[in-house]
């Protein structure tokens, strides 16, 4: 029971800052927060990311590439170019690599404004670092696994943020529904979208990437959406009019 708890709750906590801060806010800008709160949740994407941590400014420039370049030959991580889950996968580890030097050299425009802390971005993409969290996982199975088939689940948390991408990218621009013609083959995936949190709303958000709000029709329901009404109710964040 334990092991199932700690799964689940590394699994969503992790999606939600991925979504939330990487995804949403880095790339998106579709709210807008103060320096405290930036800070406060990108320790939190650290935290919960762990393992696999992904560098804000490098995640947010390879997104709008990915935007930019929809399905097309210049997409980061188009599904229709490769020819399983796993080449496409590691074909964007090797594009993010690049989009991580062009953030850590300051010599080199990004372009536009993204968060950076780097202290926090040099930490969590250490080898050291990673090393101590993939341990950490370790020891807390080694301590409440009850079934051998449990240690099967410990390479998801190792790689935990590039497991939500390729599903994400995989599934949202392969199955599907679409709600709008978006000349790319992005896609709905499912109408309630729990297990990703809103992000296989794909042919929604390429349509609209700018708003806060992934779902668009009637049936359709995005759950970090409800969220971000009540950080922006709280004060927290501002939600950007679209």
């Amino acid at each position: 029971m334990y092991i199932l708890i700690f799964f689940i709750g590394h699994w969503f906590l992790s999606l939600f800052f991925q979504t939330f801060f990487l995804h949403r806010y880095a790339s998106h800008k579709v709210f807008s927060m103060s320096k405290f709160w930036e800070k406060t949740f990108y320790l939190l994407t650290y935290i919960f990311q762990g393992a696999s941590f992904l560098n804000p400014a490098a995640y947010a420039t390879m997104h709008r590439d990915h935007h930019a370049f929809s399905d097309t030959d210049k997409d980061p991580h188009s599904p229709h170019f490769f020819r399983d889950v796993f080449q496409m996968m590691w074909a964007t580890v090797l594009t993010f690599r690049d989009h991580v030097k062009r953030a850590e050299d300051p010599t080199r425009n990004i372009g536009g404004s993204y968060p950076q802390w780097n202290i926090v971005d040099r930490i969590g993409s250490s080898i050291a670092s990673r090393l101590i969290f993939g341990a950490a996982y370790t020891c807390f199975y080694i301590a409440f696994a009850s079934s051998f088939w449990m240690y099967l689940l410990l390479p998801i948390h190792f790689l935990m943020g590039p497991i939500h991408g390729a599903i994400v990218n995989w599934c949202g621009h392969k199955y599907g529904y679409a709600n709008f013609n978006n000349n790319d083959h992005s896609k709905n995936t499912t109408p309630f979208d729990f297990l990703m949190l809103g992000e296989l709303f794909q042919n929604n958000h390429h349509r609209h990437p700018n708003s806060a709000n992934f779902a668009q029709r009637w049936f359709e329901f995005d759950p970090v959406y409800p969220v971000l009404k009540f950080l922006h109710w709280s004060g927290i964040i501002k939600l950007r009019k679209v």
